[in-house]
This record gives structure tokens, sequence and C-alpha cells, in this order.
């Protein structure tokens, strides 16, 4: 055995893995009947242990050892590891060594040593062979057996076959399935991102006890062709993309997207094949004729932050821009971390500096000027932008053009005919002669100056008309090719100022060759390559990121990261089932959400007993139904929905909803104020609401939405003190809570409570429920009885006839809002 010192030294922590994935850390080398997986046991501990000295970077490599492969000049088998012989590999002598100078890892490096449950198995992946394997991630999916499973009678669908298997392997059962009440108000805060309404419930509550598959297949199908479809899932959508109103950095001006945030919308609503929904966003300008869908689309590579004139030179800003946009389209369309590739090569995926800079070669090629002065932009949009008017707009357009033409040669020959006339004044007055006829020619010129100014004043008015229409013609910012390729170099530890290398456009070698249509790869070409079957990354991605709109948390927990950082799959072949599914399907995204919510596993009841919470806290074997709190812009919504405000407007310029006055003051290096906007427009969906990235809306970032500088594949879910007061204290939740009082005062009497509280939670409320809510009822409208000044303050803006009314206002609007405050409220089970 040839032996080598070596260091498994990392800079990183151990990635958990989910719990279910922790059932094998149970065994012991006692217990051989469990088997040991290199992608699924081994290769995450090396990864997060090892990889940082022993794997793919070069630079960082120690001893000349790479655990990141088998075979090869550094291969691990012959250096570290030897097969079968455990007392003979350095690997596992130097992981259980009690010298910490021959410890590893490192005693200095601040790492954890392996655990006795790591250790063992890595002493059983050794004596069974150490097996490396393909990474899962990177290798085509490919469409597995459905399972045999011992109870055949829960469910014959794909994905709960391979969720039961699971669950039957550890000794479980899936759980009930979750009532009617809790179903509706699940499956549409899913597909529309809101609550249902009373009618609905009770409707699909009575059609549940007649047919429940039927009436759950209805809903389903009813919910995602409803236009609110498209709006829920574009919001996680611009969490990926970081879409946002403003430039980010420095003086932050507005940047205009509406029009890509309205095609994203329109694009789910269509259901437009996520092949074609990646292709135009790659590549829709490169159409041989663009349709006004492909231009828009293109605007994605325009949403990165934009630095301001002035503050960077032109170079650094342009090569900022376009790591940006290889840093999106890695996190957006790979699932891989590619920027960590830009200085050097990736530490723990096999992504080459050069790999990444190939990529970049795609999008280091667009006519436009780094340095736009934002001061100097027309109506937000940047350069190069696109028109889109309607047939009436253009006519109107082309009618005012005309005119104006006209009146701008009128005005020309006035201006000739009052110059040659100012020359004959000034002749005569340079003789010594009186003129003839001085009267005649100075009426004349005095004429002809009131035509001008007369003409002058209807070119203006004319001008202002045409700028009115003009601003309302839709418009975009757009991707636009230099009609001169920029070459595209290595830029020696990321320096904008340091080219290495020159570069090919081209994709990470590891990954299935690229396909190209002409002499040079285009980006066409890449969006092709993303899209092609026996690409292994773009449908897992797709399909994870929406599985985790639906649970909270992906079948690959690191949505962000499918690389040998992220972890590995719960239930792997479903990943692939769902994936091959989805390609087979056309892309199609409406049917592979109807696929989920059609299953069983998303049926099942929330509820667990602390034993079951505590083995698997993030519900990863999928025992039980998804629970966990909404989304900031989903308790919005269904404050406003529920209240009775909420507007059902779609599309057109962002909203500002009431904010403290001075909110932008902080972050503001022009003197800019947050001025709010009124009437329908504050109660417009969250997704419309404006983005400002110095200064995101409070109401939302208090509740994890990010504030758009970056690409968030996942929101964190945090519990702070400041979440309770925002829900409680926020202005514009009080008045929704004060309408939805107004609305229960108009039901009988003995209806109120429950009027109220199913609105809210969709529940009927049980018996202690009613006796606590009817004490502090009581106890409110005594207080505020005795108390009308504080009444009075929460109706100010009212004219109500009496103080009781007022008082009995107030009661209910506290009423109201503590049931918005209630855990079952803001929580999705």
């Amino acid at each position: 055995m040839r032996r080598t010192t070596f260091l498994l030294v990392a800079v990183v922590t151990l990635s958990p893995l989910g719990a279910a994935d922790t059932q094998n850390y149970e065994q012991t080398s006692e217990t051989p009947t469990v088997d040991v997986s290199f992608n699924h046991d081994i290769r995450p501990l090396l990864s997060s242990r090892c990889f940082a000295c022993h794997g793919p970077d070069p630079e960082s490599r120690e001893a000349g050892l790479r655990l990141d492969q088998a075979h090869g000049d550094e291969g691990a088998i012959g250096i570290a590891i030897e097969p079968g012989l455990i007392d003979d590999s350095e690997l596992w002598n130097r992981i259980t060594t009690d010298d910490e100078s021959m410890r590893m890892p490192p005693p200095d490096s601040h790492l954890k040593p392996l655990s006795q449950k790591e250790q063992q198995l890595i002493r059983r992946w050794i004596e069974s062979g150490a097996d490396y394997q393909e990474f899962w991630a990177f290798a085509p999916p490919r469409n597995p057996e459905t399972p045999n499973v011992k109870d055949k009678r829960w469910s014959d669908q794909a994905i709960d076959r391979f969720v039961l298997r699971k669950l039957e392997a550890n000794g479980m059962s899936p759980a009930e399935e979750a009532d009617p009440r809790t179903l509706v108000r699940r499956v549409t805060f899913d597909l529309n991102g809101l609550p249902p309404t009373r009618d609905e419930i009770r409707r699909f509550v009575k059609a549940y006890s007649k047919s429940p598959e039927t009436a759950w297949e209805k809903l389903v199908d009813d919910l995602i062709a409803r236009p609110q479809f498209g709006e829920h899932m574009a919001r996680h959508w611009l969490d990926l993309v970081r879409f946002a109103d403003t430039n980010g950095m420095h003086k932050d001006f507005y940047r205009n997207h509406v029009a890509y945030r309205d095609w994203v919308i329109r694009a789910f609503n269509e259901n437009l094949g996520y092949d074609d929904f990646l292709r135009y966003q790659l590549a829709g300008d490169l159409y041989p004729e663009p349709t006004k869908d492909q231009w828009i689309a293109s605007g994605f590579h325009r949403l990165h932050l934009i630095i301001d004139r002035g503050t960077a030179l032109p170079e650094e800003s342009h090569v900022k821009n376009v790591l940006d946009r290889v840093t999106a389209v890695g996190t957006a369309f790979m699932g891989l971390t590619v920027q960590c590739a830009q200085c050097h090569d990736h530490k723990f995926d096999p992504i080459t500096q050069k790999d990444f800079f190939s990529l970049y070669g795609f999008f280091n090629n667009i006519d436009a000027d780094p340095e736009t002065n934002p001061r100097e932009t027309v109506e937000g949009l940047q350069q190069p932008f696109v028109r889109f008017p309607t047939e009436q707009q253009q006519v109107e357009l082309d009618r005012l053009d005309v005119q104006l033409a006209q009146y701008k040669d009128q005005l020309q020959g006035l201006k000739a005919s009052i110059e040659s006339l100012e020359k004959q004044a000034n002749n005569e007055a340079a003789t010594d002669e009186e003129p003839e006829q001085p009267t005649r020619v100075d009426d004349s010129l005095v004429e002809l100056e009131q035509e001008q100014v007369a003409l002058e004043k209807r070119i203006q008015r004319l001008s202002r008309q045409r700028d009115t229409v003009e601003r309302s013609v839709e418009k975009a910012m757009v991707m636009k090719e230099r009609d001169e390729v920029r070459e595209t170099f290595v830029l020696i530890r990321g320096q904008y100022d340091a080219p290495g290398e020159k570069v090919d456009r081209d994709v990470p070698g590891f990954l299935p060759p690229l396909k190209i249509s002409s002499e040079l790869a285009s980006r066409m070409d890449l969006a092709d390559w993303f899209v092609a079957p026996e690409n292994p990354l773009t449908a897992r991605v797709a399909v994870n990121r929406l599985w985790q709109s639906f649970y909270g948390v992906g079948l690959v927990k690191t949505s962000e990261d499918f690389g040998n950082q992220g972890e590995v799959p719960s239930h792997p072949e479903l990943l692939d089932e769902l994936a091959v599914s989805f390609i087979e399907s056309g892309w199609d995204v409406k049917a592979l959400v109807k696929q989920i919510a059609m299953s069983k596993t998303y049926r099942q009841a929330s509820d667990a007993s602390p034993e079951q919470f505590k083995s698997d806290p993030e519900n990863r074997l999928l025992a039980r139904g998804p629970r966990y709190r909404l989304d900031a812009e989903m308790i919005r919504d269904q404050i406003l929905a529920t209240s009775g405000l909420l507007s059902t407007k779609m599309h057109g310029p962002s909203v500002k909803p009431p904010q403290p006055d001075g909110l932008w003051q902080a972050v503001s290096m022009t003197g800019e104020r947050y001025v709010p906007d009124s009437g329908e427009s504050i109660y417009r969906r969250s997704i419309y609401t404006f983005w400002k990235r110095a200064m995101p809306p409070p109401q939302m970032t208090i509740l994890n939405a990010p504030i758009r500088d970056a690409c968030i594949a996942r929101r964190e879910r945090t519990n702070t003190p400041s979440q309770a007061l925002l829900l409680l204290n926020e202005s514009e939740y009080l008045l929704a809570a004060r309408h939805l009082a107004q609305a229960t005062l108009n039901k009988p009497i003995d209806q109120r409570l429950q009027f109220a509280w199913e609105t809210v939670t969709t529940k009927l409320p049980d018996t202690q429920e009613v006796e606590i809510l009817e004490k502090l009822l009581n106890d409110l409208t005594d207080h505020y009885q005795n108390h009308p000044d504080l009444a009075s303050d929460l109706c100010r803006d009212l004219s109500l006839d009496a103080p009781s009314a007022e008082a009995e206002l107030a009661a209910w609007t506290v009423i109201c809002n503590t049931l918005y405050n209630l855990d079952i409220t803001k929580t999705k089970d």
C-alpha cells in the first residue's frame, strides 16, 4: 500500500442530512443488514469535512489527495483507502486516532470530529468495498419502477407509492386524511396564495361529503384555472430572480420591470411550458422575430443590481453585472453555486474557473452602457428597452406625429417670414430716408409673431398629448446582443482588470456537451442545452422547488444547491420520477401541480405526536401533512381578503401601501421620500407592492421576505417578537380588522362569533373557544364604554350614531385583530 501523509481539513461544518437520512446513522457495525450508500451516506460526510482540502480545487488541495474521486493520479483508492481492509486504510486511521497531531479533521480546524455513528458508516463502507458512485445530481434522471408496498389500499399514485415504501421501511404508516375544512384551506393557499371564502368552504364540505375524490379534483382544477394561480406562483419565481423596483446600491433609483413581473404572472396562468419559460428568459431576444412575450422575458438578464454612474469604473460595473447574471442562471436553472468558481476552481463541485468564465461568455455581450445615468432614464427604463404600443395607441401616435410635423413645418415658414421682415426694419433704419410704409411692415411683423406664439402653444399642447400616449405604451427592458462580439477571458482571482486565458462560450465539462447551431455558441444553444432530456439538473431543480412550495421544504432541502455541499434527496427515486414525468408531459407546470395536489401524501393531516415530531421535526419522511407559518405576502393578503378589502385588480405599476412617514429617509441619498398611494391601490395583492431594495416593505421583511438583492431559492422562517408586534399593531391590519368587525356587526347577534371565526380560520369554533371569545368581547365592551376616548380613536374617521356604537365596534375590532394573530391563522396546516 502506498501511504501518504495527508490532511483532512475543511472550512465548513457538516451539512446535516434530513431526518429521513438519519435512520442509517442509528445503525452500528454489528447491523450489516443496512446498506451504506456512497452518495447518500458517505459523500456528504467527505464533502463537508474533507473536500475543501482534498477536493476539486487544485490550488487548495493538500498532499496530492482527492477524496472526491476514487482513481487517477490523486484518487483516494490506493492512497487513503484500501477497499475491504479497514486497518490498512489511512482515512480510517486518521479519523479515529487519539493522537491530536494526526487526527483529521485537525483540532485547530474548529470542526467537530466525526461522531462514532459517522465513523461506523465510513468503516462499513470501506469494509464493503469502498464503492464510489457517480454523484446523483449529475447523472440524468431515469424513470424508476413504481415500488411495491405492503398497504396497496392507500393509493396507487406514484408519489404515494414512493412515500409509503419509505414509511414502511421505517416501520411507519401515513397519517389519516385531513378534514375537509383543513384541506380546502391548505390547497387554496398553496394554489392561489389566498384563503377560501365561507361560501367556497361550505360548497366543498358539502361536495366532499358526497364524493371526496370528485370534490377534491374539481376543487384543484378550479383553483389552478383561476388568475390568482399565476399571481401566487409568480411570487416564488420573483424571489428566485431577485425582482425589485429599484437598482439597489447607493442611490437606489427607480427601475421599471413591471412588464417582466406581469409576464411571469401570465406565463403561469397560460401554462407556458417550463422549457419555453426558460428559453424565453435566457434567449427571448434571439428568436428570428421575437414576440412581445419573448422580448419581455429576456428582461430576466436585466434584474441585477446596478451601480450608479461615477461610483465605479465602467469596466468594473460591466463585470459585476455579468457575474450577477451567471450567478442567477446557476441558481435558477442549475441549482448550483457556480459563483464559487469565479475566483478559483470550485472547492466542492467539479466546476473549474474556466468553466465559470465559459458560461460568463454567454452573457458578456449585452448592447448596453454599464454606466447609464438613472437620472436620464425614461420612465425608469434603461437602454436597451422595447416599446409595445397597441394598434389604437400607434394610430394615435401616428396622427399626432403627422400634425406635429405639419405645425413644425408651418413654424419654420413663419420664422423665415419673420426673419425676412426683420431684415427689411433693420435695412430701412440704416438709411437716412423715412420709410414709405412703416406701419404696414410693423403690423405684419406683429401679426406673424402672434401667429408664431399661437403655433408654438399648439405644438406644445400636441407634444404633451403625445407624451401622455407614449407614457401609456407598455415598455420593457430587454437583453440585446452587440453586433461585435466581446471577447471573454478568465479573470485572475475574479478581478475585472486582470484578464488571463481567453475562453470560448461553453458549459461545464462534467455535464453533457453543448450542441451549437452556428460557428459561435449562442444563448439559444444554451437554453436548448438546459432543456435537453440528458441534462441532469434542470427538471430536478424545477420540480424540487415546486414540491417545496407545497411542503415548505423540497425533496432536496437545499433547493439552491444540488452540489456536494447540498443535502441528498429524502426520496431520490421520487425526485427522478417527478423529473422524468415533467419532461415527458412537455414540461407542463399545471399538470405537475395537479399531480402533487392530488396525491394522498399531500392530503394527510398534519397532526403529530411529540414522539413523531421529535424523531422527524422537518417531516422529511412525509408521514404527515405540511404545517408551517405562512409567508409574509400570504399573511397580508389573507388579512385583506377576509376583511373584504382586497382588490382583485391585476398587473400594472407597483403600488405603495401606507407606511410610516420618513421610511426611506435613512437610506436615501437624494432626499427621496416615501409617498403612499391611496384608494384601491393600497389594497392590492402583495406581489404588486413596490420593492425598494435599500428599504423593502417592513411588513414583508419582518416576516422573512428577502430584500431581493440576491437570488433566493428558499426563505428562512423565524419566530420573533417583532413579528407579533407587527401583526398586532400594523395600522393597515387594524383597519382591516375594523372592516371585518363592521361586516360581523351586520350579522345576527347569535351568529357573529361563528361568522368572524370561520371567515378568518376556515374552521368552526368549539364550545371552549366560543366561551373564551365571549368573555373577551364582554371585557372589551366594558373597557371601551368606560374609556370612550379610546373607542373614538379607533373609530375616528367614521360617523357613528352614539358612543355605545363606537364601543361596540372597537370591541369587535380587537376581537377580529385577535383572530388575525391566532397561530391557526398564521399557519398553513
